[in-house]
């Protein structure tokens, strides 16, 4: 009689009764230890890919923290800036007042001096025409004395 699988070992034998059934028993057997090695890689790549998916999960959440990270420097750095061109600008306005003031006082200084170009004995200070004389004096300490106006607060109106 054949086996019921056909060939086995590529050849064609006839067995008893007997032998069939430890054919049958041992065929069975593969196919259950097979199963079970089948079931068994399965259970391995399954874990192996929730495994995976843990390592993702845990590498977005440190992405995420990274993220967040980044922006709240990348906010402070920007707050910074914004604050050091605000005081630029206030000290670029008071450099600019007092190199007005300097020329002002530097023009002062020539009149007083006589090595003004001007044929005048006058001269303008902020409201007016003033005559170079003893009185000016108290004026010019005045203006030298003037504040300097610039500050963030007037700069920048939003």
């Amino acid at each position: 009689m054949a086996s019921p699988g056909g060939t086995s070992s590529g050849s064609s034998m006839f067995h008893s009764s007997g032998s069939s059934e430890d054919l049958q028993a041992a065929m069975d057997e593969k196919k259950r230890k097979r199963m079970i090695s089948n079931r068994e890689s399965a259970r391995r790549s399954r874990l192996r890919k929730q495994k995976h998916l843990d390592d993702l999960m845990a590498q977005a959440n440190q992405l995420r923290k990274e993220n967040s990270r980044v922006l709240a420097v990348l906010n402070l750095t920007t707050r910074h800036c914004a604050a050091a061109q605000a005081e630029n600008s206030v000290l670029r306005a008071q450099m600019m007042e007092l190199s007005n003031r300097l020329q002002s006082l530097n023009e002062m200084l020539d009149i007083f001096n006589g090595n003004s170009t001007t044929s005048s004995s006058s001269f303008f200070m902020g409201d007016g025409l003033h005559a170079v004389d003893n009185s000016i004096s108290p004026r010019i300490q005045s203006f030298t004395n003037q504040p300097i106006m610039a500050a963030a607060e007037h700069m920048f109106h939003h």
